[in-house]
């Protein structure tokens, strides 16, 4: 789908009239106006990214916050000890405690210049804006963004759950193969390093969540890119019954490919969040789609669990996309898309279990 100009309101208006009444002559089918609406979405999510960060007075109070280590009436302390160590070597390890001292001052600086920004822009009566990316929210002890790392924690112990009772169930509950003692499930294997991915992900997402530096952000993006894109193969891979080895990797390969391109791209070229807002919601409506016209082709019996999980992560997608500023400074659409994963990740391992159980009893009545 090709994407407007955004030179002008009218331009973008009669795109959607235009792209909306093609949707509707396709048959007015739920799932293309769906994917209709989340590209447009990432079409209007990236028009104001990160607003706040190209302000040129939120620009001078970082740079004279890390000169000084003073906004106001704030003294941060780990600037100022920066500041009056000058004889420390730079060439030591990435990982020494000067060096996260610089990150701490610069994520620091950052927080404070954004708030007495927003206060004066309040002040005008103006509307919240972006920082690098995020809404201003505030920090309760440690935690920037509490609720979302509250949230990440929660979601990583619902896939660490998913994934040990799926274990239990393929090792200990289903059959084994009589020859090799091996799963009857052929992807096995697949959900096991889905799992870890997952962890992975929502790992970093609590440790990002709770102390926002450059190292933990890019951790961050990183690990959501590098899930959506298994995670895509993975559709592929079920939905298609890929079973041979090598013809796996003819489909994982272009995949892996341009996840890892993208994932350098990112942490050595540019952090584009509008570019990587595009990537991340291409791959996840592709496989949205996908699993939703294969639960329909397909008869699986646990169709229903996975049409429920694929129709509210679309819906949780739409927070994503359609931002608003955080209620109270702590609850904005970010962390109401983790509150939403919480529920559909217990339903997508329940499928997941489902879909174990279906296929060793498939293949046992083959043997027979």
């Amino acid at each position: 789908m090709n994407f407007p100009p955004l030179s002008g309101q009218g331009s973008l208006i009669h795109w959607v009239h235009r792209t909306w009444g093609a949707s509707a002559a396709m048959g007015g089918s739920f799932w293309v106006r769906l994917a209709f609406l989340l590209s447009l979405g990432l079409v209007l999510g990236s028009v104001d990214a990160s607003l706040g960060d190209v302000d040129p007075k939120y620009r001078t109070c970082v740079e004279e916050c890390q000169t000084t280590g003073v906004i106001g009436e704030n003294v941060i302390s780990h600037c100022q000890s920066i500041e009056n160590q000058n004889d420390t070597s730079v060439g030591g390890s990435w990982y020494n405690q000067e060096q996260w001292k610089q990150l701490n001052c610069k994520a620091d600086c950052r927080y404070f210049c954004m708030m007495h920004r927003e206060g004066e822009r309040q002040s005008l009566g103006l509307s919240p804006v972006k920082y690098h990316g995020k809404w201003p929210f505030l920090r309760v002890s440690v935690f920037q963004e509490p609720l979302s790392a509250a949230l990440s924690a929660v979601n990583l112990l619902m896939h660490f759950t998913g994934w040990f009772s799926f274990f239990l169930l393929v090792k200990h509950k289903l059959p084994l193969r009589p020859q090799t003692r091996k799963t009857y499930y052929e992807y096995t294997s697949l959900w096991h390093i889905y799992a870890i991915l997952s962890m992975n992900a929502w790992f970093w997402s609590t440790v990002f969540h709770t102390r926002d530096v450059d190292l933990t952000e890019k951790l961050d993006y990183s690990s959501a890119v590098a899930l959506l894109g298994y995670s895509l193969i993975l559709a592929l891979l079920r939905t298609f019954n890929v079973k041979d080895e090598a013809t796996r990797v003819m489909f994982a390969a272009p995949i892996l490919a341009f996840v890892t391109t993208h994932i350098l791209y990112l942490n050595f070229y540019e952090l584009d969040y509008g570019w990587n807002m595009k990537v991340c919601v291409v791959m996840a409506v592709v496989q949205l789609l996908t699993w939703a016209i294969w639960a329909g082709l397909s008869g699986h019996p646990s169709r229903w669990k996975l049409w429920i999980v694929v129709f509210g992560g679309a819906l949780a997608m739409l927070l994503e996309l359609y931002d608003f500023p955080p209620y109270k400074g702590y609850a904005d659409a970010h962390s109401l898309w983790h509150a939403s994963t919480i529920p559909l990740t217990y339903l997508w391992w329940s499928f997941i279990k489902d879909d174990a159980k279906f296929r060793t009893s498939t293949l046992i009545k083959k043997a027979k």
